[in-house]
């Protein structure tokens, strides 16, 4: 099981003996094996986020095409799809980019 806060190491720790030892022997390994790869590996998050960027960038790039190539009416020819493919990119990329909140205990 991954630990995601402090007070899951603490209590972890304070009900595991076999952990207690591992903390004693070699404290830096045996904290950094109960990370998750998500919070340890920076570039999942950079490869997230450039996904998402050059998700955005290709829909904005194709509705600007499309619309530069359909008929000279007033209407223009945007597929629906793109459109939701670059809002939705659009909503990831603020999620993953606004500051979390604090988490209070």
């Amino acid at each position: 099981m991954r630990v995601q806060s402090a007070s899951e190491l603490a209590d972890r720790v304070a009900q595991d003996p076999e952990l207690q030892e591992q903390i004693r022997a070699d404290p830096v390994n045996a904290i950094a094996n109960l990370v998750t790869p998500l919070q340890s590996d920076v570039w999942i998050y950079r490869i997230v986020v450039g996904a998402l960027g050059l998700t955005v960038l290709i829909a904005v790039i194709g509705a600007l095409y499309l619309s530069a190539m359909s008929s000279p009416t007033w209407a223009y020819v945007i597929p629906d799809a793109l459109v939701a493919l670059g809002s939705a990119a659009v909503g990831a990329l603020a999620g993953l980019l606004a500051p979390s909140p604090l988490r209070k205990e």
